[in-house]
């Protein structure tokens, strides 16, 4: 690994239209950021985006720096982004999550980075925030004085691990509140349920999930799953039968599910990253 440091995602004032109300409230991630798992590198490589699980209240560290460094074994970069949580609300973690994408294009040539296979991954709202930068990417804004702010947010693969997904009555309520606060508005709680802006321009995806996930029904990859079908976009999807919620890359569990991260390798492979 060439580097392991932390990169400010924004300088100076954070955007986002939410923050702490009071004085005893207090952002979990102050200054979002990126932590570097850079390769060496002749040639530009792959990278991927991680974002770990945690309910939009946190972050999970047993889905955060052992992907990173799973990907370094594939051969690929990787950065793991500290995104805003609760207090902060909807669209600040997008915009930290978007602004991960655009900030690795920007810095391409000097991370190595080949810019037409930059992924993201993320587990279970952490797989909702992944999978929101794949429904809702962009061309950048070309007029931007911030030479980030002109890069592309759009994802060239998506890696959804026990992802919410859905904000009806399979969905994650605690999730969908610590994004949304107490009283969402409708059209904007609808747009979020992601099964619902799916577009052919979303990039093919990994999902996968345990037909018992005791805490976010698998009705969520199920959704998704079938909305990418609906515009024909390439999915490798896969159930397995028993896992609790939140196995991260699932070493320590003694089913079928452990074996995610092989499926995930091989599906890398096939789309030429790994």
């Amino acid at each position: 690994m060439k580097s392991k440091d932390n990169v400010e995602l924004w300088s100076g004032e954070l955007p986002g239209n939410c923050r702490p109300q009071t004085a005893g409230d207090h952002a979990a991630v102050e200054r979002p950021s990126l932590v570097k798992f850079l390769l060496p590198a002749e040639q530009p490589r792959p990278l991927i985006i991680v974002l770990p699980g945690g309910g939009y209240a946190g972050h999970a560290p047993h889905e955060a720096d052992p992907l990173a460094k799973w990907f370094n074994g594939l051969g690929l970069h990787a950065v793991v982004c500290r995104y805003r949580v609760h207090p902060w609300l909807h669209p600040s973690p997008l915009l930290d999550a978007q602004r991960a994408v655009r900030l690795a294009r920007a810095l391409a040539a000097e991370w190595r980075v080949d810019t037409q296979r930059i992924g993201i991954l993320g587990f279970s709202a952490g797989g909702h925030l992944a999978c929101s930068v794949a429904n809702f990417g962009d061309d950048g804004d070309a007029a931007a004085s911030d030479p980030v702010a002109r890069q592309s947010s759009r994802v060239n693969a998506l890696v959804a691990c026990y992802p919410v997904i859905s904000a009806g009555p399979s969905g994650h309520a605690g999730s969908f509140k610590n994004l949304l606060g107490d009283n969402p508005d409708p059209a904007l709680k609808q747009r979020l349920s992601l099964e619902n802006s799916v577009t052919s321009a979303n990039p093919p995806a990994f999902i996968w999930h345990s037909a018992d996930d005791n805490a976010v029904p698998v009705a969520n990859s199920l959704l998704y799953a079938q909305a990418l079908a609906a515009v024909a976009v390439s999915f490798s999807l896969h159930i397995y039968p028993h896992a609790p919620h939140g196995i991260g890359m699932g070493r320590d569990f003694p089913g079928t599910a452990r074996g995610w991260t092989l499926a995930c390798e091989a599906w890398l492979r096939e789309l030429g990253w790994a």
